[in-house]
C-alpha cells in the first residue's frame, strides 16, 4: 500500500509539489515502526528532510546528538525515533557543509551550534522546514499510543513489577497490594 517513492530531488530534499503515493503524514519507503525499528509503513522522512529538521532544532537550541534524537522523537509524538546511525552522520554532513560547528562539551560529547551559513540556508528553505514540522505535529496528534510520556510510564510500571516479582519471596499482603495497585491503575485509565 505504501510502496517506495522515488523522485528526482536535490540532496536537501527540495519539494517540487509532487507527492504521489504519499502517506497522510508524508511517510515514504521503509518506516521503522513506532520506535524507529521494524515495520513497513513507509519512511518518516524523504531524502534530505532529516537534515533540515536537525538544522532547525540546532538553530532553536544548540544541542548534543542525543538531545536531537529525543527532540525529534518528542516532535513526532513518539511515532518516529531516529537512530544514532542516522543522526550522527547527518551532523557530520552539516558540519562539513559549514552549517553547524561542533565544540567539545566534556565527556566525549559535542555541542552543535548553527553558523550564519546554516541560518541563511534555513531561511532559504523556510517553507519545507515548516511543512516538515507540521507533518511531525500531525503525526504526534494521532499517535498518543506512542507518546513519550505514555511509553516512559509503561516502561516504569513494567520495570517496577519485574523487579518486585523477581526480587524474592512476596508475602500474601504484598501480592494483594500489587494486584490492587494494578487494578486501580486499570480502572483510572478506563475512566479517562
Amino acid at each position: 500500500m505504501f510502496g517506495r517513492h522515488h523522485s528526482h530531488r536535490s540532496v536537501w530534499g527540495g519539494h517540487g509539489g509532487q507527492h504521489h503515493g504519499r502517506h497522510p503524514f508524508g511517510f515514504h519507503g521503509h518506516h521503522h515502526g513506532p520506535r524507529g525499528r521494524g515495520g513497513r509503513m513507509g519512511r518518516f522522512f524523504d531524502h534530505g528532510d532529516l537534515r533540515l529538521v536537525v538544522l532547525k532544532l540546532i538553530a532553536d537550541k544548540p544541542s548534543h546528538g542525543y538531545e536531537l534524537i529525543k527532540a525529534i522523537e518528542t516532535a513526532a509524538g513518539g511515532a518516529y525515533t531516529p537512530s544514532p546511525g542516522v543522526v550522527y552522520p547527518t551532523l557530520t554532513l552539516l558540519e562539513e557543509l559549514g552549517y553547524v560547528v561542533a565544540s567539545e562539551a566534556g565527556g566525549g560529547k559535542k555541542l552543535y551550534t548553527i553558523t550564519p551559513e546554516g541560518e541563511a540556508f534555513l531561511v532559504s528553505n523556510e517553507q519545507p522546514v515548516r511543512s516538515l514540522f507540521e507533518r511531525m505535529a500531525e503525526a504526534a496528534s494521532t499517535s498518543a499510543a506512542f507518546s513519550p510520556q505514555i511509553l516512559r510510564a509503561r516502561e516504569n510500571l513494567k520495570t517496577a513489577l519485574r523487579l518486585k516479582l523477581h526480587g524474592g519471596q512476596l508475602t500474601a499482603q504484598q501480592i494483594a497490594g500489587i494486584a490492587k495497585a494494578l487494578d486501580d491503575a486499570a480502572a483510572a485509565i478506563e475512566t479517562l
